[in-house]
């Protein structure tokens, strides 16, 4: 009897070797991101992180995200390198709203068959994402699975660590009527409502490589989106008496800024106090979306809200240009028998 001819494990779909040599092209890279508190990171089992010693009672914040199917546009283009932004933006704006510091961050990339030079420009892109917020690059997971993903498929996911001082936790309870909503732009549609965007484009016929602006329909439709990590703590720092945040993500303006208030009151949104970017004009249009819908599924280019006392807006405007950015006052708080998201 014929003795059958030995398997390896490159036979079944799953190159070790190339692998091994993703981790080599991207070691450079990750140590660009990394931060004094990092002991070990990217090549051990696990990374080693010691907490600031400027923390006197620190309290770990956590958060993970995906892309959605905005990877989807950006695998059809070719363009992925912002879908690494894209991953960190999701998680770092999100442990934000606390007022907490993103420390760390790891990434898991999951493909059925991997192109090194694709995943080499995604990892570029989380790390580009990680210098944005500050926060160290440690390590992460590259998954080949034969059978699992189409060709030329890959998925990601995102994990941070930020940290906080217990008493300047920001949990939304200081919020009162009378507060003021101070509002920060969005990049575009950020990494939110893509399954209803591509339907809009599908629907539209028109093709992503087409003028729109000053580039083309993939450049609005894939802007990476804005990470607003250093500009907020820095309005921390500053003493601006920030009483709530919230990251307009999925959900909209409408699911967010609700999450952050305490009972009994509400947020008045004056929807005279902004233009909406092109974008969004053009998704709204093409695909005959109702205005309550595009509220709860789009950040419709307010990015991030922060909550603040009426007597610091000016301050807090003031705080927020310097550091380059182009804040509004979006609308107020007032009293209310339910918590809710109001539109005048």
């Amino acid at each position: 009897m014929n003795k059958p001819a030995a398997l390896s494990y490159r036979d079944s779909g799953v190159d070790i070797d190339a692998g091994d040599a993703l981790v080599d092209d991207i070691k450079k890279i990750v140590r660009a991101t990394q931060r004094p508190e990092v002991m070990a990171g990217v090549g051990g089992f696990g990374a080693l992180v010691s907490l600031p010693k400027k923390y006197k009672q620190p309290i770990l914040v956590s958060g993970t995200d995906g892309v959605g199917t905005k990877l989807r546009l950006g695998i059809d283009t070719g363009r992925v390198q912002g879908l690494g932004q894209d991953l960190v933006a999701m998680c770092v704006n999100d442990v934000l709203v606390s007022g907490a510091e993103p420390l760390f961050f790891l990434d898991y990339y999951a493909t059925g068959k991997l192109d090194q030079r694709v995943a080499a420009q995604v990892i570029k892109g989380i790390a580009q994402g990680c210098k944005l917020a500050g926060c160290a690059l440690v390590g992460g997971e590259t998954a080949e699975m034969p059978g699992m993903y189409a060709h030329g498929d890959f998925d990601l996911a995102g994990f941070s660590v930020a940290v906080v001082e217990k008493s300047k936790i920001i949990d939304g309870s200081k919020i009162k009527p009378g507060d003021v909503l101070v509002a920060l732009p969005s990049s575009g549609a950020h990494s939110n409502g893509y399954s209803l965007i591509r339907k809009i484009v599908e629907r539209s016929g028109v093709a992503l490589e087409s003028p729109f602006g000053k580039g083309t329909l993939a450049d609005a439709l894939l802007a990476p989106t804005n990470i607003y990590v250093k500009p907020v703590l820095k309005l921390l720092a500053s003493g601006v008496p920030v009483r709530g945040m919230a990251h307009i993500t999925g959900g909209g303006i409408t699911g967010n800024l609700a999450r952050c208030f305490p009972k009994h009151t509400s947020a008045v949104v004056d929807t005279a106090s902004w233009q909406r970017p092109a974008i969004f004009e053009w998704l709204q249009q093409h695909g005959a979306v109702e205005e309550d819908e595009m509220r709860r599924v789009f950040n419709c280019g307010v990015g991030f809200v922060l909550v603040v006392p009426r007597a610091a807006l000016e301050r807090t405007l003031a705080e927020l240009k310097r550091a380059k950015l182009k804040p509004w006052q979006l609308g107020e708080v007032v009293k209310s028998k339910t918590t809710e998201v109001r539109f005048a």
